[in-house]
């Protein structure tokens, strides 16, 4: 294991900017905002809320995909970025295909989703398109040839998305419960953007743990003949059960990838949500939230308090999960389902925000 060290100076610049103009910006936050901030010159130091990247393999996205850092003064000057403003401040999910059961509990999962994005892109609005149908966007399919289970077509669904993208989006971003590839050459890809037209589209079909099982319930007959066109393949298929390790690499996936629509681009400083990931290892590694460097571009972004997102975050954890409205808890009662909120695997990021919280209130 090798771990990505930065000098002191280095990170510091790369967080605050040597130019001016581009400094003043940091000027603005309270003393308390900047002492979590700098706790990131230090990553790994005893006590520190920011650890350095630790690469694993060569296969890590450090490795295999060699970037230039992007620095706070790189995000900020680049003439590409997009930022919300007055007439684009909506960030709109819109969920492609089944995603479980219709019910409650797959209505909610889809709800807990939005509200986790509308606590992490703090000051927007999240918003969610009616649901569509794989038929409804008429894209392309197959049967993957190595782990034999469906895949749609990402460029028709994001020729797709362009059409659905309402005029006053900052973004668009698809979600499906279904596997995805680019083109016919490639085995799969989480996911596919489009950042100067603000759309993605990402798929959580690989975040089920049984995916690469030879017993993954997903997996379709090898006989199977499919048509282009006829989808009723889809009625029915298999997606992966709601847990708590699904909902928490799903909250990493769209913010990962909603990030990438406000101009972050892969996080090479330390720990960080927006970092690259190659493989389901190494995004479970990458922590649930951004490091102090990208936090700085998204406040600028957003124009939120610090303490005020992480508040959210940490209500979005603690809420009551059981409350639902009376229908809902009706129907919930006859079905004899309780519904909760599975952040079992959020723990370790509760305590992390409890302590940003402290080291904000410190007088």
């Amino acid at each position: 294991m090798n771990v990505v060290q930065h000098s002191e100076e280095k990170l510091r610049s790369a967080l605050v900017s040597k130019l001016p103009a581009v400094a003043k910006l940091y000027s603005d936050y309270t003393e308390g905002e900047r002492r979590l901030l700098e706790e990131g010159l230090h990553p790994g130091k005893r006590g520190s809320l920011f650890q350095p990247i630790t690469l694993h393999s060569d296969s890590d996205w450090i490795v295999a995909h060699p970037e230039e850092p992007q620095d706070f003064e790189a995000f900020y000057r680049d003439p590409h970025r997009k930022t919300p403003d007055a007439g684009h401040s909506t960030i709109y999910i819109q969920t492609i295909g089944s995603f479980g059961d219709v019910g409650l509990q797959t209505d909610r999962y889809v709800e807990w989703l939005r509200d986790y994005c509308q606590a992490f892109f703090c000051g927007l609005s999240v918003e969610l398109l009616p649901a569509v149908s794989v038929s409804e966007t008429g894209c392309s399919f197959r049967v993957n040839s190595s782990s034999h289970n469906l895949q749609i077509l990402t460029g028709d669904l994001l020729r797709f998305l362009g059409k659905r993208k309402p005029k006053d989006a900052f973004c668009i971003v698809g979600i499906t419960m279904i596997d995805l590839y680019p083109k016919d050459s490639w085995n799969f890809v989480f996911g596919q953007a489009s950042l100067s037209d603000g759309m993605g589209v990402f798929s959580f079909a690989r975040y089920d743990d049984h995916f690469y099982s030879r017993n993954y319930a997903g997996r379709v007959k090898k006989k199977l003949q499919l048509r282009q066109g006829d989808y009723s393949v889809f009625q029915g298929y298999y997606t992966p059960p709601i847990t708590s390790t699904l909902l928490l690499r799903s909250c990493k996936t769209i913010t990962h990838e909603t990030g990438h629509m406000f101009g972050i681009k892969h996080c090479q400083w330390m720990n960080c949500v927006m970092q690259g990931s190659n493989h389901l290892e190494e995004s479970d590694r990458r922590p649930l939230d951004l490091c102090p460097i990208c936090l700085h571009k998204l406040q600028v972004a957003g124009g939120f308090k610090i303490a005020d997102r992480y508040k959210a975050l940490l209500r979005w954890m603690e809420d009551d999960e059981s409350q639902l409205s009376e229908a809902e808890g009706a129907a919930a009662h006859h079905s004899a389902v309780h519904f909760h909120k599975p952040t079992e695997a959020f723990n370790e990021s509760r305590l992390w925000l409890r302590s940003c919280l402290d080291r904000l209130e410190i007088s």
